[in-house]
């Protein structure tokens, strides 16, 4: 499931993250990944020590839970500690799938990545390049978003940032594992709880609407891992 959350985080909100991370220490964005990752991989992060990197990630994950679509597409277990990653002057991140696993936050509860999220926070008009291309069983899909809005993908997906050509792509990515580790089982809870709420608008709660629900329940029920 590819997915487009809008508006995560209000402009208020952009402007003040921006302003935070304004002349903030960037270091080599090769840190935080293995030894493939480090071939294909040139942009600048901040250090995930950083208390700065800690608060806004904080920003970030709690606007993540208030948002209904997002929790209804990922079901979220545990996230991993967002990352501020700054790209420019050509820096790029070439084809690649992310870790498996985690280890960032408590060490005793790594995170099994089951979905990747990249959260924009400069407009895609202050940048060229630096798109967000995913590889996907339907081709490749190219992700520019305005600033704010959210892009949620499976982790088992190719994907690479395009080199920036000028001014500087700001983002924030983590990694959440889901209650339900399959991407086809979390499409088919998503679909169906989507179709529940439009039925709901149109004629209200129903038997029929009732019934809906409870099979989506007991399909969650079968599928979750908690």
């Amino acid at each position: 499931m590819l997915l487009h959350v809008p508006e995560v985080l209000m402009s208020d909100q952009v402007r003040a993250m921006c302003a935070a991370l304004q002349g903030a220490a960037w270091s080599d964005g090769r840190a935080t990944v293995g030894e493939q990752g480090a071939q294909v991989k040139r942009n600048r992060q901040l250090p995930v020590d950083l208390p700065l990197t800690r608060e806004l990630g904080e920003v970030v994950l709690a606007a993540v839970r208030r948002q209904p679509l997002f929790f209804a597409a990922a079901l979220p277990l545990r996230f991993s500690p967002p990352l501020f990653s700054a790209y420019e002057d050509g820096e790029t991140y070439g084809l690649h799938v992310d870790g498996a696993v985690r280890m960032e936050g408590d060490p005793a509860a790594p995170i099994r990545t089951d979905m990747s999220c990249t959260l924009f926070l400069r407009e895609p008009d202050s940048y060229e390049g630096g798109e967000l291309e995913i590889v996907d069983t339907y081709g490749v899909h190219e992700v520019k978003l305005p600033a704010g809005d959210l892009i949620l993908y499976p982790s088992t997906s190719l994907h690479r940032v395009r080199p920036v050509t000028a001014g500087t792509r700001v983002c924030a990515v983590f990694w959440l594992q889901s209650m339900v580790r399959d991407d086809g089982c979390r499409t088919i809870l998503f679909e169906l709880d989507r179709t529940i709420q439009a039925l709901r608008r149109q004629h209200g709660d129903s038997d029929e609407t009732l019934a809906l629900t409870g099979h989506y329940h007991n399909l969650l029920r079968r599928w979750a891992e908690v």
